[in-house]
């Protein structure tokens, strides 16, 4: 992030300033530590993680001096190394109106903004006009975002760019727009790319962004992707029936203005399904594979995927976004005026994007992908829209108690610790329960949120459908392989992803 300035809500956030200064202090990403695998296995202070981190540095070679891997095969070789990267963040209510001036001062001359149909008719694009209009900025908008979008409505909106040539793009709405103006950015900088190029192997080649992209500004109106902070855009490959993306540092945005005053129109059910995209964002980064059991080691620096495995600065990160989900998403469900809960969860968010978009996420996240992308007919209530849809939290959280319970014995410690960020007491908690007792956390919090499925049989789904849903789940590698517990051999990986969808078909 540079040098980039951070302005957060006085009165709330003063635990984010020193969390976003810590990415701050190591960033630009170019920071190789060497592996400390005990840091995974407790739940110790920052401090002391970090102290081990360095400990573990000096102890390799026996002599106090840094030791380097002897070359071998790469593909068999351990990750030794992290990176951290996060958009610059800008926090508080009414920083909406400073977006005309930071594209001014970039100096700015065309301006591509992206939203939905939906976004474009409210405040925070009221705001965004009027800001522009009065820097005397050229822009042109693209309000034809498809919400869960699919490849050709992607497809769509870059041709549409395309002939327009803006030297920066400004995207305000949810993730499906920040997504999608991530993908049009890419390829209008990449003109002669196959669409197919960077999309994620192995459904696609999965090539690397070399060059750097033009500024892109995020505003969310939503409290739940977090992809203001990431490199990563999600959508619908239409003819695979799966979910897959592009996933890179240098996709990330250039800014993201975190406006607590454009969520307040978010109708209940999206602020519940966001916010449980963030509950599954921090429950999986804080519970993926360590960044240094994570192979293979990349060859080459670009090759270092964005999303490493859990280590010890997103950590700090994932389980403090939790624990603020926890506390603020029922409030903010059940109160839209209450503007303590929609600010917090906003931050959460913001937090948890900024923990997943270097750690990862792993099993419910690559489950969603076929569940919402082979809906057997779902609509959930309180989406405005005129097709079939699961929302990406639903589809995401009604898979986490079976996940939870099979992942409790990869790091017992870990999955504690997240229990007791739902209130549970783990004092007399044996570990091998340790799954167990998460998922039964996870459960209630289901519940008492309401309006949640309680498993896939309420969005349609039965035991004919496992086969199909667990071939949709195989092709997720890119987080599949960030999943504590899971099998490499293929045919033992298809039969515990089968025993995980059985298992969450009701809960």
């Amino acid at each position: 992030m540079g040098g980039a300035a951070i302005r957060v809500l006085p009165s709330r956030a003063a635990r984010a300033v020193n969390l976003l200064r810590t990415v701050q202090y190591t960033h630009p990403p170019s920071c190789p530590c060497h592996s400390n695998p005990n840091h995974h296995h407790a739940t110790p202070s920052a401090a002391s993680t970090v102290s081990r981190f360095a400990d573990r540095a000096s102890s390799l070679t026996g002599s106090g001096r840094r030791g380097y891997a002897t070359p071998r095969d790469p593909a068999q070789q351990k990750e030794y190394a992290f990176e951290m990267a996060a958009s610059s963040i800008r926090f508080g209510p009414g920083v909406t109106r400073e977006v005309g001036m930071d594209l001014r001062n970039m100096g700015v001359k065309r301006v591509c903004v992206v939203t939905d149909p939906t976004v474009d008719r409210l405040e925070a694009m009221r705001q965004v006009r009027e800001a522009l209009d009065g820097q005397g900025v050229e822009y042109r908008v693209y309000a034809g975002v498809r919400i869960e979008p699919k490849d050709y409505s992607i497809k769509e909106a870059i041709e549409w760019a395309r002939p327009y040539a803006p030297d920066a793009f400004l995207a305000v709405g949810g993730g499906s727009v920040i997504d999608t103006a991530k993908l049009m950015n890419l390829y209008t900088c990449y003109p002669d790319a196959d669409f197919m190029d960077f999309v994620n192997a192995p459904l696609g080649k999965g090539r690397p962004v070399d060059r750097k992209l033009k500024p892109l500004i995020a505003v969310p109106t939503t409290a739940g992707t977090g992809s203001e902070t990431t490199g990563t855009a999600i959508f619908d490959l239409a003819s695979r029936r799966a979910k897959t993306g592009v996933a890179h540092r240098n996709l990330k945005p250039t800014l993201g203005i975190c406006d607590p005053l454009n969520t307040r129109t978010m109708p209940a059910a999206v602020r519940a399904s966001s916010g449980l995209d963030v509950l599954c964002h921090s429950l999986e980064s804080w519970t993926a594979i360590p960044f240094n059991e994570r192979t293979p080691r990349p060859t080459n620096p670009i090759l270092r995927p964005a999303y490493q495995g859990a280590n010890p600065i997103s950590d700090i990160f994932s389980l403090n976004a939790l624990r603020q989900t926890v506390k603020y998403l029922p409030r903010s469900v059940r109160d839209p005026d209450d503007m303590e809960a929609q600010t917090e969860m906003l931050l959460a968010s913001t937090l948890a994007g900024v923990g997943f978009g270097n750690a990862g996420v792993h099993l419910c996240h690559g489950m969603s992908y076929p569940i919402s992308g082979q809906n057997p007919g779902y609509r959930h209530a309180g989406y405005e829209v005129d097709s079939p849809i699961i929302p990406h939290g639903v589809s995401v959280a009604v898979s986490a108690p079976a996940v939870f319970r099979f992942t409790g014995p990869s790091n017992p410690d870990r999955h504690l610790a997240a229990a007791e960020a739902f209130g549970v007491d783990i004092s007399n908690v044996k570990r091998e329960s340790a799954g167990d007792v998460l998922a039964d956390a996870l459960t209630k919090f289901l519940a008492d949120l309401g309006d949640q499925p309680a498993g896939l049989k309420q969005l349609g789904f039965s035991r004919e459908h496992i086969d199909e849903l667990v071939e949709g789940t195989i092709p997720q590698a890119r987080v599949l392989m960030l999943a504590p517990g899971l099998a490499k051999e293929l045919e033992q990986e298809r039969d515990q992803l089968r025993r995980l969808f059985e298992d969450a078909l009701e809960h």
